[in-house]
């Protein structure tokens, strides 16, 4: 996984062709890149994110941004009352106690590095935006 700016890169490998391909995860518009190297893959990558903001100012639109911090889980009544109990029992809201749970969980993960914290304590709701669709991106020599 790459990171730049806040957006994230999940990466493949095609060996039909031999090149690394990847794309914008957490997104809803599709933005593309790919190199034969890693560092190659790391500069399409940067590149193809500045593209795509750029893209965007340029037709007056708001970039999507990645994962907005609200997430709806659902789950049975009996279980939602005994985790609000919990959270209530430590002085805590229920948001607050679960995003706490899940920090610990991702945080001890192998694969997972440090998360920043940031509780969101209000959303704005956010416009629904149409799939913007970048021209191909350039091969990298």
């Amino acid at each position: 996984m790459l990171h730049y700016r806040n957006y994230s890169g999940m990466i493949s490998f095609d060996p039909e062709n031999d090149f690394l391909h990847g794309q914008i995860v957490g997104i809803k518009d599709v933005v593309t890149f790919q190199g034969q190297s890693v560092s190659e893959l790391r500069k399409a990558f940067e590149e193809s994110v500045d593209d795509y903001l750029e893209f965007c100012k340029e037709r007056g639109e708001k970039p999507d941004k990645p994962f907005s911090g609200r997430f709806l889980l659902r789950m049975s009544p009996d279980l939602h009352r005994r985790l609000a109990e919990l959270a209530s029992e430590q002085g805590q809201s229920l948001n607050n106690w679960i995003v706490t749970r899940l920090e610990t969980v991702a945080c001890s993960s192998v694969r997972a590095g440090p998360i920043p914290v940031t509780h969101a304590r209000s959303a704005k709701s956010k416009k629904q935006s149409s799939k913007k669709k970048l021209p191909p991106k350039k091969q990298h020599a």
